[in-house]
């Protein structure tokens, strides 16, 4: 039987990104949120009133995904959903007074996990880092358009 050596990049990375997950789940349990809502958050802080097809894209998040999260988010009364004003058919979603203090809360708690796992880094080991990072996610991202 075959096991992945705990020594190889695999591993490491498997334990980097669980480990990353539950420090993202503790931090945002504090606040009230859940691992997905900062992203939209974040856009919506940045350009309010977009529609659920524009962010479905800027998330990746399939249409179905996106409704049930921004109808949990409406609930928590961190966004609202209007119908647009020239054409009915498309919803458009806003941030509220009280998305924005999460919002910020948000960000806070991922500069803090930033921070955790980068902040002992030097300035040239985290430019080396990043074009390693964007390499994987190129190459991942080649390999799921061949499927």
């Amino acid at each position: 039987m075959d096991v992945i050596n705990k020594d190889s990049l695999y591993y490491i990375f498997l334990e980097i990104l669980r480990l990353h997950h539950i420090r993202t789940h503790m931090l945002l349990d504090e606040i009230g949120i859940y691992p997905g809502q900062p992203p939209l958050l974040f856009i919506l802080n940045k350009k309010d009133g977009q529609s659920q097809r524009e962010i479905s894209d800027k998330l990746m998040l399939a249409p179905a995904t996106l409704t049930v999260m921004i109808k949990r988010m409406e609930k928590s009364g961190l966004v609202i959903r209007k119908q647009d004003n020239k054409d009915h058919r498309i919803s458009r979603v806003y941030i509220t007074e009280e998305g924005k203090k999460i919002c910020k809360d948000a960000l806070k708690a991922t500069n803090i996990i930033g921070e955790e796992c980068f902040g002992n880094f030097t300035p040239e080991e985290k430019i080396i880092l990043r074009r390693l990072l964007m390499e994987m996610r190129d190459n991942l991202d080649k390999a799921n358009r061949k499927e």
